[in-house]
């Protein structure tokens, strides 16, 4: 396992003399655009590993994206060899269509702290709730990024993610109505979290659940996103949707395309660059 190796994977290849917030920001924003968030090995026959070596091979080597689990502790290995001060913290994700937070952590993210200020870096939430760059960790102030105005609530030492929505602008040849067109100043609430660290193996039976568990999401689609550099790609079963963020003003401009099957094997090789070893079934 070697940084250089990572790095040439995210295509980063800036001078990084300093663990400090520029060098942090551009890491992570070069790791969302070539790491793509996906569940596909699931769908796939192939088991997912939480061990750090078999993620390195998986995404470095093979040039394959992952989940949470995966892509965020590659991003901590990376930021701990650049002698970054990171530890990990888990989450529960929102789940809109149950109005609720989940009962138990399933989510992953990275607290690091750069001359005494904490930061939130997540590289693992994919679609169009994905940071792009390190927000800080205050509670009540609106950080605009490319996605959208994201902020942090706290409440008696939780920390809530929020993200305020844009409206869509779906032209009329796509042959689908995307699920999710707000009112502007719609918030959509993303995860909340504690700041007690956790170790990766504290999320080995969530792994392991993940993968056999029929009731969630990542059994139920597979899922492909990827970070562009004015939106967001996502490839989910047989449906391809293309965010342009900021479109016009406070409008995000939304294509959506059903592909065939063979479609789907192209997609994922010509807009995600991955090749998958096994056969997909969306």
């Amino acid at each position: 396992m070697n940084i250089q190796e990572y790095f040439g994977r995210i295509s980063f290849n800036k001078p990084h003399k300093d663990a400090d917030l520029q060098t942090l920001t551009a890491i992570l924003e070069h790791h969302i655009q070539t790491i793509p968030f996906e569940n596909l090995s699931m769908h796939c026959g192939e088991a997912i590993e939480l061990d750090l070596q078999s993620t390195y091979d998986k995404i470095v080597r093979k040039k394959r994206g992952g989940w949470c689990l995966e892509t965020n502790h590659l991003l901590f290995w990376a930021l701990q060899e650049l002698g970054y001060d990171v530890c990990v913290l888990g989450a529960n994700s929102y789940e809109p269509a149950e109005k609720g937070y989940t009962d138990e952590i399933n989510h992953i993210l990275l607290k690091v702290v750069i001359k005494g200020e904490p930061y939130i870096v997540d590289a693992g939430f994919g679609g169009a709730y994905q940071m792009w760059q390190p927000l800080m960790l205050i509670s009540g102030k609106d950080q605009p990024q490319g996605p959208g105005i994201f902020h942090f609530m706290e409440e008696n030492g939780t920390w809530y993610l929020e993200k305020v929505k844009r409206k869509h602008y779906i032209p009329e040849d796509s042959n689908n109505a995307f699920p999710d067109t707000p009112e502007l100043g719609n918030i959509r609430k993303i995860y909340r979290f504690t700041l007690e660290p956790r170790h990766i193996d504290d999320f080995k039976e969530l792994n392991a659940y993940l993968q056999v568990s029929p009731d969630n999401i990542l059994q139920k689609k597979s899922i492909c996103s990827l970070q562009t550099t004015s939106g967001v790609l996502a490839l989910v079963g047989w449906t391809l949707t293309e965010m342009k963020y900021n479109y016009t003003e406070d409008m995000d401009l939304v294509n959506i395309t059903t592909l065939t099957d063979e479609e789907v094997e192209k997609t994922l090789k010509d807009k995600f660059n991955i090749i998958l070893e096994n056969k997909l079934v969306p």
